[in-house]
């Protein structure tokens, strides 16, 4: 668990998804994962069909907000290849109203530092809709470089969509967080 100012970040692994769904009523897990039906059917559908290969994985951070104790949205990474230490960076606040208010900026710093040091992946990439300005703001914000496109590769509701790919590499994030420690010890 990381607490910030304002966000808790729990871990949520493949286990950990299997072990709400044997022990817990449906709506036990929808409280816990602050979900409506369609997002609990999502997570029922992960849990079904499976998270992980032998060396494909998922991990990320249900956020809960420190003042509602509420949980708000999620962080983190899923394709985690564990062999070539790479994964797709994803986000999520699931209200309008917590949009804008420098959540997520907040999380991702916690999710990339641990993607780095506790995944130990030398690679994250993210893919972001091109109208999608405020990821697009993230992922600059955190140094990410753009790649190129991807053509059509994600499918939202049947159609076929580009994705702008960005990607942060260990040694890159490692040059930004040294100068930040400069900067703050100035």
């Amino acid at each position: 668990m990381i607490t910030t100012a304002r966000l808790t970040l729990i871990p949520i692994t493949p286990q950990t998804i299997r072990d709400l769904f044997r022990s817990n009523s449906d709506e036990e897990i929808k409280e816990f994962l602050g979900v409506d039906e369609m997002g609990f059917n999502h997570y029922r559908e992960m849990y079904l069909q499976g998270m992980e290969t032998h060396r494909i994985s998922h991990f990320f951070f249900l956020i809960i907000l420190n003042e509602t104790n509420k949980p708000i949205g999620e962080c983190g990474f899923h394709t985690w290849n564990k062999i070539h230490k790479r994964a797709e960076l994803f986000y999520l606040l699931r209200q309008n109203e917590y949009k804008k208010q420098g959540i997520m900026t907040e999380a991702l710093r916690y999710v990339l530092q641990f993607g780095f040091t506790e995944l130990q992946l030398h690679r994250i990439q993210a893919c972001v809709a091109i109208e999608n300005l405020a990821s697009l703001r993230l992922v600059h914000k955190y140094g990410f470089i753009r790649e190129g496109t991807s053509r059509e590769d994600y499918c939202i509701n049947g159609i076929n969509e580009d994705s702008e790919v960005y990607s942060l590499l260990i040694w890159e994030w490692e040059k930004q967080h040294t100068k930040s420690k400069l900067k703050s010890i100035d």
